[in-house]
């Protein structure tokens, strides 16, 4: 983690940045696909994929799911009217959202999501998980592997300039140029603060 994503950026494309702006998005793409694939590799291999925290919210919020009523009045598909103990929630699966807010603002499925998901799918389903299958498993259309995308043309003249960069935090940048005194040619201060006095 990183208090301050764009050093962090800095710190990664340290060679890229002169170059042109098109090879700098390629670059990022393909630093974050890396990384995104060594996390992938790691989940991958764990037996679960939620921390234990987040585990027992939705161990809970399942189980609580099962005394709660569901209805369906308007006929849509994703949308559902949940009741419980005279609390009346309405849930979208499709925008993953609820009355009670929080699946909008925890990102995990509350009770009603839950009672939601269970009407739609069914007790034998794991429905409260969707994981994204690796890469290998994808379906891609056969024109879409054929497409090929070629850079955005630019012109030489517009690339990135060199521009001085301010100091981050892990950066030491030295001064090529030392000040020196007009008056007696020495460094560390300058003309109006020397000891000999300003010459006339």
């Amino acid at each position: 983690m990183t208090t301050n994503i764009a050093e962090l950026l800095n710190s990664i494309l340290m060679d890229e940045r002169e170059y042109p702006m098109s090879y700098i998005f390629n670059s990022i793409a393909k630093n974050f696909g890396k990384m995104f694939r060594e996390r992938h590799a790691f989940v991958g291999s764990k037996e679960n994929i939620f921390v234990p925290f987040a585990e027992r919210i939705l161990r809970d919020n399942k189980s609580a799911s099962n005394s709660l009523y569901v209805g369906n009045p308007n006929g849509v598909l994703n949308e559902y009217t949940v009741f419980d103990n005279g609390v009346t929630a309405k849930v979208n699966l499709l925008e993953r959202s609820c009355s009670c807010r929080k699946f909008d603002l925890v990102k995990m499925s509350c009770e009603h999501a839950m009672a939601a998901l269970r009407a739609k799918y069914g007790d034998s389903e794991d429905y409260a998980i969707n994981v994204v299958p690796p890469e290998a498993e994808w379906t891609v259309p056969q024109e879409l592997v054929d497409t090929k995308i070629s850079p955005p043309s630019y012109d030489p003249k517009l690339e990135k300039k060199k521009v001085k960069r301010t100091k981050g935090v892990g950066d030491t940048f030295k001064s090529k140029r030392r000040n020196r005194c007009s008056n007696c040619k020495k460094s560390r201060h300058k003309r109006t603060t020397c000891g000999m006095g300003i010459k006339s």
